[in-house]
This record gives C-alpha cells, sequence and structure tokens, in this order.
C-alpha cells in the first residue's frame, strides 16, 4: 500500500498566532531539538478526566508555534475528542482507518490546522466506530512509518492515547519511543498512572516524563493535596511540567482554541509552553516550584507518609519486575 507524501508546511506563520514569548525561556526563541526526528510520543495516563488530551493538543500547538511541524493523532477509535479541542471537528472527513482500508491517500485524511500551518490533526476513526479487528495492535506503527518515509517529515507525531489499559492503549503506544504520563496529584490518578508506567517500561519505553495537571498551590500549602514533588517521589520518573488549575483551560477548550495562543498568556498555558521547551530538549524540571518551598513542613502528615510509602513500594514493584 503506497502513502503519498504529505504536503509541505506553510512558511507564513499567520497572523492570528502570538509569537513565542522568550522572556520564560532565557532570551531564547527557540529550544533546541534533541534526537532524531520525527519522534514519536505518546501521551497517556490510564485514568480518564486528568487533562490527556488537553495537554496533547497544547503541545502540539506549542510544537507548531516553535516552527516544529507535529501531526497530533487522537487514537480513540469510537470517543474522539481531540479535534474538538483544536477546533476542526467540522473538517474531519476522512480518518486513518479509510487510509488503511485503502479508500484514501494519508495526506487526503491529514488535516492542517487554520492558523498553525505545522499543525495536522488525524484522528483513528469516525466518531462511534470501531476499528477493524483486521488492523490489529499494528495499526499505528503503519502510519508512523508512513509519516517517517514522507519527504517532508513532521518532527513530532503525538499520539493522544484512549483511557485504559485495554486495546486502544496498546495499539496507542506501539509506535512510540518516549511517552508523556499525565496525572492530578489524587490516589486515585496516581495508582492508574502507576500501573501504566509499568506497561509502557514493559513495552520498552524507557523515556517517560510525568506532568502534573490542575495542581492548587493553596491545597498544597495547607498539605490537603499532594504537591509535584510528592507525585515524582510516588512514580520516581523525571517531571516534564506542573500545570496549576486554571478557569481558562474550560473557556478554551469550549472555543476549541488551544490554551497556548491565548494572549495574554495563562498561568496553565505558560506551564504548558515551558513543558514543550522540554519535550523538545528531553529536558526534565529541576526546580522547585514556590508555593512548594514555602509550604510549611508538618510532621506525619498524611499526604507526606503515603507518598514515602507508596513510592518505596512503587519502587521495589518494578525492581522486582
Amino acid at each position: 500500500m503506497a502513502f503519498l507524501p504529505l504536503p509541505p508546511p506553510a512558511p507564513a506563520r499567520s497572523a492570528a498566532t502570538p509569537a513565542v514569548s522568550a522572556r520564560h525561556h532565557g532570551g531564547r526563541t527557540a529550544p533546541e531539538l534533541s534526537g532524531p526526528t520525527p519522534r514519536v510520543v505518546v501521551v497517556t495516563s490510564g485514568k480518564g478526566g486528568v487533562g490527556k488530551t488537553t495537554t496533547t493538543a497544547n503541545l502540539a500547538a506549542s510544537l507548531a508555534r516553535l516552527s516544529l511541524p507535529a501531526v497530533a493523532v487522537d487514537a480513540d477509535a469510537g470517543l474522539r475528542n481531540l479535534d474538538l479541542l483544536l477546533g476542526l471537528e467540522n473538517r474531519v472527513h476522512l480518518t486513518a482507518a479509510d487510509v488503511l482500508a485503502g479508500d484514501c491517500r494519508l495526506d487526503q485524511a491529514l488535516v492542517r490546522h487554520r492558523a498553525l500551518q505545522d499543525l495536522h490533526l488525524l484522528c483513528l476513526s469516525k466518531p462511534r466506530s470501531k476499528l477493524p479487528l483486521a488492523f490489529g495492535s499494528k495499526t499505528l506503527t503503519w502510519v508512523a512509518d508512513a509519516l517517517r518515509r514522507a519527504p517532508n517529515p513532521p518532527a513530532f507525531i503525538l499520539i493522544d492515547c484512549p483511557a485504559g489499559v485495554d486495546a486502544g492503549f496498546v495499539t496507542a503506544i506501539a509506535p512510540a519511543e518516549e511517552a508523556v504520563l499525565v496525572t492530578t496529584p489524587d490516589i486515585t490518578a496516581l495508582r492508574d498512572a502507576d500501573r501504566v508506567a509499568g506497561l509502557l517500561e514493559c513495552d520498552g519505553i524507557k523515556d517517560i516524563k510525568i506532568i502534573v495537571n490542575r495542581v492548587r498551590p493553596d491545597l498544597v500549602k495547607g498539605e490537603d493535596m499532594m504537591s509535584a514533588l510528592d507525585v515524582q517521589e510516588m512514580l520516581g520518573l523525571p517531571l516534564l511540567g506542573v500545570v496549576p488549575e486554571d478557569a481558562e483551560v474550560i473557556r478554551s477548550t469550549n472555543r476549541g482554541v488551544p490554551l497556548v495562543l491565548n494572549d495574554p498568556p495563562t498561568p496553565a498555558g505558560l506551564a504548558l509552553e515551558q513543558a514543550t521547551w522540554r519535550l523538545v530538549e528531553r529536558d526534565a524540571m529541576t526546580a522547585v516550584m514556590v508555593e512548594e518551598q514555602e509550604r510549611p513542613k508538618k510532621k506525619g502528615g498524611f499526604f507526606s507518609f503515603f507518598s514515602s510509602a507508596y513510592g518505596e513500594m512503587t519502587q521495589m514493584a518494578r525492581r522486582c519486575a
């Protein structure tokens, strides 16, 4: 089955797209891309509702703003939402399933974003439909290979993984070399995230970084919510970003405009933009949030005890595996 090359990205940036801010990156206007391209990154969580699709949309938009061509793949075969967050719901007429069935070419199924010329969307299938079983778990591996062979391949292929760890999860992680694990600082999300991290490692994906989403500094200070450091200690993985709770996320989602395109930027948008820079450079967070530095230390706090005990159990389990 032959795939035609992707259409070349337009060199000009839309006037409606705000410029990337350099003030939060030491005066630099672009990160240094690390590693060969295209880099295939799966964005996953295990638990639904933690902000995985929102993270995928904003990482992809940030990459495009940095002139790094990105293909965002919605790997949810029956309940896709990435097209809504990118404002492309009325432009998706062909999917990866149509490509693999021989009904269209790959470039025909790719939907270019109106404002971000370096961003394309590819949906795995149409809403409320199921991927034919004949395609198997290698569906996205074939798609990623076709994108790699294109004369103008993207710099990044971001795969929005469906919730859970069933067949959809296996299909989504199959072509990935890196993973972004999105979680919120609550024990239910963390247990699922830990389970997913173990499955990713078993599949050979060793480059796993976490984004802690919907953090509320006021609750962290009062030890009513785990901090990003607590989460990192529990999961034992590098930290890609910490995204604060932000009411603008809902407004942005309902408008179909990625949060990172807001001007002026919002706290969550800045955090996601910074996470994108770290992703590009294969970097991790080393700075501690001010709220965590100022947090009063209490002896015998529940979250301190829980994170310490759970972290030790997690490390022991992974060593035994």
